[in-house]
């Protein structure tokens, strides 16, 4: 049997279908967090819960998102080599 293809597409975080979900421990942290997120137009829950450690891993991953990574160009075996030396890449570096 094949692979199955999951092909439902996940919504873009901080939206309504995908909100932002925060936990904080204080009134006025929700005041706080609250207005961050106002003022850049996500959608997000936040949780009061006074008992548990905050968490706000969602609203880090929203303000820092990651960056998108390009890959070096490799070098083919048969290509000279980019130390320098005139051989190619497998008789020198690429041993």
């Amino acid at each position: 049997m094949g692979k199955i293809f999951n092909s439902k597409k996940t919504a873009k975080f901080g939206t309504r279908k995908n909100p932002a979900i925060v936990n904080v421990q204080t009134e006025e942290r929700v005041k706080e967090l609250e207005s961050i997120f106002e003022e850049n137009g996500w959608k997000y829950t936040i949780e009061l819960e006074p008992d548990k450690p905050e968490s706000i891993k969602d609203l880090e991953i929203l303000l820092n998102p990651p960056k998108t990574r390009i890959a070096e160009k490799k070098v083919g075996r048969n290509k000279s080599c980019p130390c320098g030396s005139g051989k190619k890449y497998k008789k020198c570096c690429g041993i």
